[in-house]
């Protein structure tokens, strides 16, 4: 059995995470990271995905800081390498940037996890070990999860304080939260105070309410009933294919795109100076960038609310 682990230093490191892919992660970790960092929180975003596609969202994919997470590998394999992430890649958000060594990473973790005694405990504290060394710089740090690769996943959930889940109005979304209950299950005995913050229903029309709450209902009877009741953020991240494809396309978060919509001359003024008559992005950015701020901020009230419950058990031990 490894021993206890300090996690001091560790208490506002959030996991999003679902076993199920295509939910929206990246984009949710991306979005939620530049929105606190653009509200004054230091903040930390760490790419676990081999594909790397937080690099797509935050516009740094095929430049001079984007080495396909050799960096974040060495130090998840190698105790005495100190990670070094990528820094004011937009000011107060720094990356842990991730890419195809991630997948290295995990096959020598695997590798080393068989070695007997608590090898496998050794191997699922990588990345709290990893953020242990630098976590007091940040405010919080949020990990983008990819939706396969056991020993990585593994890794976050033993390094996270908190988990937070996307999920769309799917079946098999369902099936990808009950994959990421059992991912929590095994690191329980390493990470005994593991909490979620909750399920945030992403790209969803505004239309489908019902649809909204029953899909909410059923995560409510798959997580336990009355006790998980909550569970299900109030808000959701609203479904705009065009935003999503633009955004990803110039390197903007939804809320930069949307700025940049709303501050743009007419077309007709471009017209009437010569200039080309592009499109800035689509007008669906203003209400995908509302869903995202009003997400945000449910889950900053979450996360005071659950700070707040574990200060006064303290003060009461």
């Amino acid at each position: 059995m490894a021993e206890p682990f300090d996690r001091t230093n560790l208490q506002r490191v959030i996991a999003v995470i679902n076993g199920k892919g295509g939910v929206g992660k990246t984009t949710l970790t991306a979005n939620i990271g530049g929105l606190l960092a653009a509200s004054g929180w230091r903040t930390l975003v760490v790419d676990l995905d081999h594909q790397g596609n937080l690099g797509l969202d935050l516009g740094y994919s095929g430049t001079a800081i984007d080495d396909d997470g050799q960096a974040l590998s060495k130090a998840l394999t190698y105790p005495d390498d100190l990670a070094h992430p990528a820094i004011n890649v937009r000011p107060n958000l720094d990356v842990l940037v991730g890419g195809r060594f991630i997948e290295n990473a995990a096959a020598t973790l695997v590798s080393q996890s068989t070695r007997g005694g608590d090898s496998l405990q050794q191997a699922r504290l990588s990345l709290a070990r990893v953020l242990d060394r630098i976590a007091g710089e940040y405010d919080v740090i949020l990990l983008d999860c990819p939706p396969g690769n056991d020993i990585i996943q593994s890794a976050a959930v033993a390094a996270a304080r908190y988990i937070l889940i996307p999920a769309k109005t799917e079946d098999a979304s369902r099936k990808g939260l009950k994959l990421t209950a059992e991912r929590l299950d095994q690191v329980i005995d390493l990470n005994p105070d593991l909490d979620l913050l909750g399920v945030v229903l992403f790209a969803s029309g505004a239309s489908a309410s019902r649809v909204r709450a029953d899909f909410a209902a059923k995560v409510v009877a798959d997580l336990g009933g009355e006790v998980a009741r909550d569970v299900v953020f109030e808000n959701y991240v609203r479904h705009a294919e065009a935003t999503a494809a633009s955004a990803r396309d110039k390197g903007l978060l939804v809320h930069e795109l949307d700025d940049r919509v709303r501050n743009s001359p007419k077309w007709y003024e471009r017209l009437k100076k010569g200039e080309a008559i592009e499109s800035p992005g689509p007008q669906s950015a203003q209400s995908v960038a509302d869903s995202l701020q009003a997400v945000t901020s449910e889950m900053i009230a979450r996360l005071m609310h659950k700070e707040a419950e574990a200060a006064t058990e303290e003060a009461h031990v």
